[in-house]
């Protein structure tokens, strides 16, 4: 029997169409898999937020992770769009994340990975930040695709969220948000003292004289080295009010599900020296789809960075 060669040609072409379209399909699919987003909604619920952080501690704790502080941003709080928020920051660390974070010089920026409840309106949103994207932006020379692991397997991995697209670990490790705006390695070096011991000392007495509407969430020393990382929540001041967590949180976190998890910030003391990560880069890795202009855009809460950055230099003094 004879082939019409016009068919022929044309199975030819739909096979090498189709074998094109899977290759390209697995190629994406690759890619995708790739990026990586702030963080990992575990799962939704409703009910009585103590009851939710009480359950997710237990969990946490079950899974190994030493819980080292908590944290109550805002209750009731009214955000952009008119939903009520309440949230709840729960700061966790294990070996594995003390043991990556000494491996570099600001490595402890990663030591505590935080675990959220967050009620809007009648929902309560677990979630946590994403190991392997903090990782990648503080620039560790060890992957916490292992922790990441630990908290799914405790609470559960329902949807990685923050960022559209996310970004791929290499773009994270050289992240900033546009031309003349920081990098990580652009440390704010807050203040310098003779030691580490005097160092940790000014910073305790800063943080429990709340000097720029400042507070603190945790403190958790990087083992063999001289360095700690101290949680800080802001409530702000008469002078740092537009830098306060709930002032800004409710403009810019204008998400149906929320980032909690971008609170508290951080203080690292190494050494004798004090150092922040700039408020526009810890703004802006958390919040990397952020639209310049807009009412919920960095526009809108353009005095926050100044702000911020004093707070955090006020309690370090």
């Amino acid at each position: 029997m004879k082939v019409n060669k016009a068919f022929r040609f044309a199975s030819v072409c739909s096979k090498t169409t189709l074998l094109a379209f899977l290759l390209a399909s697995v190629s994406t699919r690759a890619f995708a898999a790739d990026q990586e987003r702030p963080f990992e909604l575990a799962y939704t619920t409703s009910g009585n937020v103590a009851q939710v952080v009480q359950q997710v501690e237990q969990k946490l704790s079950a899974a190994g992770f030493e819980i080292v502080g908590e944290y109550a941003p805002y209750t009731n709080a009214k955000f952009s769009k008119g939903e009520m928020v309440s949230a709840e920051v729960i700061g966790v660390t294990n070996a594995t994340l003390k043991q990556a974070a000494a491996q570099t010089e600001f490595g402890g920026y990663a030591v505590v990975q935080r675990v959220t409840v967050t009620k809007v309106n009648n929902q309560i949103q677990v979630a946590y930040t994403n190991p392997a994207y903090m990782g990648n932006a503080y620039r560790l020379k060890t992957s916490l695709a292992s922790v990441e692991a630990q908290l799914g397997k405790a609470l559960g991995a329902q949807q990685a969220y923050g960022s559209k697209n996310g970004l791929t670990p290499a773009e994270l490790q050289k992240y900033h948000y546009k031309m003349m705006m920081p990098y990580f390695t652009d440390q704010n070096l807050l203040a310098q003292y003779d030691s580490y011991d005097k160092a940790l000392a000014a910073v305790n007495a800063g943080l429990q004289a709340h000097k720029g509407g400042t507070s603190k969430v945790y403190q958790v020393a990087i083992p063999g080295k001289q360095q700690t990382l101290f949680g800080v929540g802001l409530s702000g001041t008469s002078d740092t009010a537009c830098g306060a967590d709930l002032h800004i949180m409710s403009i810019i976190d204008s998400g149906a599900i929320k980032s909690t998890g971008h609170l508290p910030y951080g203080i690292l003391v190494s050494g004798g020296n004090v150092y922040a990560l700039p408020a526009k880069f810890r703004i802006a890795v958390n919040f990397p789809d952020l639209s310049m202009m807009g009412s919920n855009g960095f526009m809108a809460i353009r005095c926050a960075p100044g702000a911020i950055d004093k707070s955090l230099k006020e309690a370090s003094h």
